[in-house]
């Protein structure tokens, strides 16, 4: 339970769905943990409550993924307050599906921002401030690999992005003994797309499993490959989707 105790994590929107339970599972395994939100104040206060309420360091910075700068700045800032850095989690991100013709230049703008300019600012600040062994994880999107349905060109350009950043990072770092990877969810409960929602019976027909993944089963994934048994892996995508890139 205590494979992590003593590292210093990261997780980006880390306030809510997988990011709250990435940071939760991250606690559990003994590391203490930053999160960024930008919503929900009350949000991070309950994930910040619930990491203390295990024994760790919890810390909330609001920051505007699409912001790189504060991006940048928090990074380092979440290094300072828990004494260094371990362990990056990418999770902030957002969506925008609609047909090509009628994306907006501010809906493209916002989605790049976010997916992949505040991934690459928040990794760039990251690599001198990580430890040697450290972790870095980008969550990615099962869209990445296999989109099913129209209207998901910016989302799925943005989350193939991180594949390629994460691949050349991993030949970067690898003399640090630093890992990067991607995890790949597939259609998972949260509040941005909910397994009761009008598009939940489309997903799930694309799906080998007849159901739903849920946060925790991400946030699973990432610890292991936060923890000793993920050392050797790297420059790789796990995939999580119930079978929709099967």
């Amino acid at each position: 339970m205590n494979e992590l105790l003593g590292k210093k994590a990261m997780v980006t929107g880390g306030s809510r769905g997988i990011g709250a339970a990435t940071a939760i599972a991250l606690a559990e395994k003994g590391a203490d943990v930053a999160i960024t939100y930008n919503a929900s104040a009350d949000a991070a206060a309950t994930v910040v409550k619930e990491i203390e309420g295990l024994g760790r360091r919890a810390v909330a910075l609001a920051i505007d993924a699409a912001d790189a700068v504060a991006v940048g700045d928090g990074v380092r800032r979440a290094a300072e307050t828990l004494s260094g850095l371990d362990i990056l989690v990418n999770n902030a991100g957002v969506g925008a599906i609609a047909p090509i013709t009628e994306l907006t230049p501010a809906a493209v703008d916002r989605v790049v921002a976010v997916n992949i300019r505040g991934v690459y600012a928040a990794t760039q600040a990251a690599v001198p401030l990580l430890s040697d062994g450290g972790r870095v994880i980008h969550l990615g999107s099962c869209a990445a690999g296999r989109v099913t349905s129209p209207g998901m060109t910016l989302y799925a350009m943005s989350k193939a992005a991180l594949v390629g950043l994460s691949k050349a990072l991993a030949r970067e770092l690898g003399a640090r003994n630093i890992t990067s990877n991607v995890v790949q969810p597939g259609p998972i409960d949260t509040d941005m797309n909910p397994a009761d929602g009008p598009f939940a019976a489309t997903q799930i027909a694309d799906l080998a499993l007849d159901r739903f993944g849920s946060p925790l089963e991400v946030a699973t994934a990432i610890t292991y490959l936060a923890g000793p048994a993920g050392a050797y892996i790297t420059g790789t995508e796990l995939t999580i989707d119930g079978g929709h890139t099967a």
